[in-house]
């Protein structure tokens, strides 16, 4: 890799989303300058009144390192306060490499913050995640609670292992950064969101950081355990119900076609009108749910024939599957109804499938 041009520094911008800070973000700010970090821009996301002399004392650091100080009432997220950043950014930096977001409450140390702009800077076209250790008992249960449970269910949804998926220390390369400020989210579920939009497209690089915070007692975080994990899953969970949507559309297809083609075949050809029917509906319908499930469910950027033969490969197995699992069960339990034991065994072939298309089909191995 080429070194870094002393006289045209590669452009980073260190974006600190904040609401209601304490003391912390001015040492924060106070470490910046002294280091020499930035630009650094902070978004006051609605906080009260009795926090304008703190942010006050930042705007007066940020001034010297080149930054910006945005305000805004009343409170609107973290995810708007990230957009707004990332707006200024894409307005205003348009030089930029890309930007490390950071949180304001004293969790990540400058040195943290550097080792992700070094890291941006050696991998522009990934996204880089700082990510945290949660085996430790000085970890605030709200912390723990928000990212240990989430982490599996994360990866089934979106095919792509996240150790921190609430990480605030993030990396992110300029088009990345311009293609979230639409994104949706609000609050803290956007940088969930943040997340799902990578899968598939951009390459993640997971950089081990510290986890600092003063006390269990001490440690504040507008986190709210119930309110925001409900908002995660329901983004997590939308994108397993367009899965779901594709399905069941793609079988009311099958069956609809199944039944014209019946009444189409049945009269010239009495020996073969099943298969035909069964054939040519199956054929329209899996090619209905092989554009809906690349297009709408998992966004791929993967070729198209190629993404299609595995599709169809995974199709035949799942197929054969089903019907030699039913027909070995029929086979030891004669006197079983063969219709549940079928609806059981696609079942659990559709949760396998899922996690199979994201990971494999529609996965883009281009970029690899």
């Amino acid at each position: 890799m080429e070194k870094e041009d002393v006289k045209n520094p590669v452009l980073v911008p260190i974006v600190i989303p904040s609401y209601e800070p304490d003391s912390r973000l001015i040492t924060l700010l106070k470490e910046f300058d002294a280091k020499g970090m930035g630009p650094v821009i902070i978004v006051n996301d609605g906080s009260s009144e009795e926090y304008d002399s703190i942010f006050a004392k930042a705007e007066s650091i940020i001034g010297r390192l080149g930054g910006k100080f945005i305000s805004y009432r009343p409170n609107r997220g973290k995810g708007r306060a990230l957009k707004t950043a990332f707006e200024y950014i894409s307005g205003n930096m348009p030089d930029a490499l890309g930007c490390v977001t950071a949180d304001s409450d004293g969790q990540h140390t400058p040195e943290c913050i550097t080792t992700i702009i070094r890291t941006l800077k050696e991998h522009p076209d990934n996204l880089i995640l700082g990510v945290r250790t949660f085996d430790k008992k000085e970890i605030p249960w709200k912390s723990w609670f928000g990212n240990t449970i989430t982490i599996k269910v994360f990866s089934y949804v979106s095919g792509m292992h996240v150790s921190d998926t609430q990480s605030g220390l993030r990396g992110i390369p300029f088009r990345f950064m311009k293609e979230l400020i639409d994104c949706k989210g609000e609050r803290f579920e956007y940088e969930t969101q943040m997340l799902l939009e990578c899968a598939g497209r951009y390459d993640l690089t997971e950089v081990p950081i510290r986890t600092v915070y003063d006390s269990k007692e001490n440690h504040q975080t507008h986190f709210n355990p119930v309110k925001d994990s409900i908002r995660i899953y329901k983004i997590l969970g939308k994108k397993f119900i367009k899965f779901i949507f594709a399905s069941v559309s793609s079988f009311v297809i099958d069956i609809l076609l199944f039944h014209l083609f019946v009444l189409l075949f049945k009269e010239g050809f009495p020996a073969l009108y099943i298969s035909m029917a069964t054939v040519g509906a199956r054929v329209i319908s899996a090619v209905y749910n092989y554009l809906i499930n690349y297009k709408f469910v998992f966004k791929s950027r993967a070729s198209r024939a190629t993404s299609l033969t595995k599709y169809a490969l995974l199709a035949i197995i799942q197929m054969s599957i089903s019907a030699g699992t039913v027909t070995l069960f029929m086979h030891f339990f004669p006197n079983a109804w063969e219709t549940l034991v079928k609806c059981i065994v696609d079942m659990i072939l559709f949760l396998v499938s899922y996690a199979i298309q994201q990971r494999f089909v529609f996965r883009d191995i281009s970029k690899k």
